[in-house]
């Protein structure tokens, strides 16, 4: 017994196989034209004057759960509380800590 297919198998898997990896390389050209109109995007939004890091939290938030965002929320809280780090409204830090480690000797 051999492991290799057939010769008339062999071609329509040949077939088969090309048609798959074309679709995939077709794909990515269409991804990466979409990357590009994203972007084209992102700068129409800073030349308005909107913050895009700020833009692309709130475009990450609206994709997750509200009950995973909830839950994370209250985790960050509950580090806060344990570290002793101040919040201010809206549970932004008021201030930054400054941690030194020691110098070696």
């Amino acid at each position: 017994m051999s492991d290799t297919p057939a010769s008339g198998h062999n071609s329509v898997a040949g077939e088969e196989l090309l048609q798959l990896i074309e679709r995939w390389e077709h794909l990515n050209i269409e991804k990466r034209e979409i990357a590009m109109v994203q972007n084209e995007v992102m700068a129409e939004a800073r030349g308005r004057g909107y913050d895009t890091k700020v833009i692309r939290k709130l475009i990450a938030e609206r994709k997750r759960d509200a009950d995973d965002i909830a839950e994370e929320e209250a985790m960050l809280e509950m580090y806060r509380e344990a570290i002793k780090m101040p919040t201010g409204p809206r549970n932004q830090p008021m201030e930054t800590h400054n941690v030194t480690s020691p110098r070696p000797d």
